[in-house]
């Protein structure tokens, strides 16, 4: 990787790739399909590979895994979404029992809706708004700098017993009935 030629050793890494994008399963394109999972799922193996030997040769690290609290929900026009973001889940779950042995830790986090620039004009609507507010026990969306808080706390933190899961970061919203 350039990175480690160019800033020093790698200890860590976080795979953020994502892309999002509805549509009827029963009109989903399976090259549609397979490009969100190319996007979400098979870059994150693809860059965890590259990273590997880096990581080993530093005495182990890191990896978080971006993925989605979709991955554990049948959401309505979302297979391909949800698959792929299962997929992080499966492929974080191979990995920490793979790379264990070189103290390397994989770790998935699943956020629950977060208010980005891409999707502050979405969640600032009055029924979307609405809505989140009844369905997420915390009342609101999450923030990203919540998310950035927890994914630094891995790296700070490092605890190397750690690895595998997913943590869910989504106000409880994947838990409310």
């Amino acid at each position: 990787m350039e990175a480690a030629a160019a800033r020093g050793p790698i200890v860590g890494l976080v795979n953020c790739a994502g892309a999002h994008a509805t549509a009827p399963a029963l009109k989903l394109e399976i090259e549609d399909f397979e490009s969100m999972m190319h996007i979400n799922a098979s870059s994150v193996l693809m860059v965890s590979q590259a990273a590997h030997p880096h990581l080993v040769s530093s005495g182990g690290g890191t990896v978080v895994n971006i993925g989605s609290f979709f991955d554990k929900l049948g959401v309505p026009e979302n297979t391909a979404y949800c698959a792929s973001k299962a997929a992080v889940g499966a492929i974080t779950r191979c990995l920490s029992v793979e790379w264990a042995a070189d103290a390397i830790s994989v770790v998935n986090v699943a956020p629950g809706y977060i208010e980005t620039d891409l999707n502050r004009d979405f969640l600032g609507r009055d029924k979307v708004r609405a809505w989140l507010q009844k369905r997420i026990p915390v009342g609101r969306p999450g923030e990203v700098s919540e998310v950035a808080r927890l994914v630094g706390s891995l790296f700070v933190e490092r605890i190397t017993f750690l690895t595998g899961e997913t943590i869910y970061i989504d106000g409880a919203q994947g838990m409310n009935h």
